[in-house]
C-alpha cells in the first residue's frame, strides 16, 4: 500500500510514521504539510491511502478532497481533533476517521478497514462515497451558540457572538468579551472546531478573531499584517495565515 501522510504538525506526522514502521505491505510515499503540497503529492504519486488532517492553514483537507477527481481518488483516511459535523458526515458514507489523540489499536484498525476496502478494488463505490461526502459537506459548518466556561466553582456561558477574539494561552486559550476575559482549557484547534468558519477565522497561531470585529489591516514587518478591531485592539497576522483572512 503506497501511503501518503498530510497534517501540519510535526509531530503528528511522526506519530503516523511510526505507528507504519512495523506495517510490512505499507510504504510511505511522503509527507506533506500543507493543502497545496498534498494536492501535488496525490497527483504525482498516486498513493492508495492518505492520512489526511482536516484543519490546517490555508487549503484545508476538505479543500484537498475537493480537488481530487472522485473516479481517480485515493482512499482518505481523515485525522482530526474534534469536527463534528465532519465525523457525521464520515459515518454516514462509510469513511473512516482518526480522532486525535488515537492509540495504535484504533490506528490498525483503521488501517486493516482501509486495507479491505483496497482489496475490494471497488473504485466506483470509493468515488460515489466521496461524491457523497462532498455533499454533505456543502452544508454550512454551524458552530455552537455559547462557549462554557468554569470560573470559581460556577459556570459562566459566554456568547460567541460577544467574542471579539481568542488568545492562546499555553494549554489554555484566553476569551476576550468586551471588558471581559475568560480563561479556558482548550487548545486553538479545538476552538476553531466550535466556532462558525463563517465568522471566525484564525489569523496567528496564537489568535482566532471574530470577523464582525474588524476594523483595518495595516502592512507591518515583511509579508505580516496587523489587524485592528473595533475596540481598539491589535492583533498580528502572520504570513502563514494570510489565506485565511483573504478568503474571508
Amino acid at each position: 500500500m503506497h501511503i501518503l501522510i498530510v497534517d501540519d504538525e510535526p509531530p503528528a506526522r511522526r506519530r503516523i510514521r511510526a505507528l507504519l514502521a512495523d506495517v510490512g505491505d505499507a510504504e510511505i510515499v511522503g509527507e506533506c504539510s500543507n493543502g497545496q503540497d498534498a494536492i501535488a503529492a496525490i497527483a504525482e504519486h498516486k498513493p492508495e491511502i492518505v492520512f489526511l488532517d482536516i484543519q490546517m492553514p490555508g487549503l484545508n483537507g476538505f479543500d484537498v478532497v475537493k480537488a481530487c477527481s472522485p473516479t481517480n481518488a485515493p482512499l482518505f483516511v481523515f485525522v482530526t481533533a474534534f469536527d463534528q459535523h465532519a465525523i457525521h458526515a464520515f459515518d454516514v458514507h462509510a469513511l473512516d476517521y482518526l480522532l486525535k489523540p488515537f492509540d495504535k489499536e484504533r490506528f490498525l484498525d483503521t488501517l486493516q478497514r482501509a486495507r479491505d476496502q483496497i482489496a475490494k478494488g471497488d473504485a466506483v463505490q470509493t468515488g460515489r462515497q466521496l461524491l457523497n461526502l462532498l455533499e454533505d459537506l456543502k452544508a454550512p459548518k454551524k458552530g455552537e451558540d455559547r462557549i462554557a466556561v468554569k470560573d470559581s466553582g460556577r459556570t459562566i456561558f459566554v456568547p460567541v457572538k460577544q467574542i471579539d477574539w481568542i488568545e492562546s494561552s499555553g494549554n489554555y486559550v484566553t476569551i476576550h468579551a468586551g471588558v471581559s476575559q475568560h480563561l479556558l482549557r482548550e487548545t486553538m484547534k479545538g476552538m476553531e472546531s466550535r466556532l462558525d468558519p463563517r465568522e471566525f477565522r484564525r489569523i496567528h497561531r496564537n489568535y482566532i478573531v471574530n470577523m464582525a470585529r474588524v476594523a483595518e489591516l495595516h502592512p507591518w514587518s515583511g509579508e505580516e499584517h496587523v489587524l485592528v478591531l473595533r475596540s481598539g485592539a491589535k492583533l498580528p497576522v502572520s504570513r502563514r495565515y494570510r489565506r485565511n483572512l483573504d478568503d474571508r
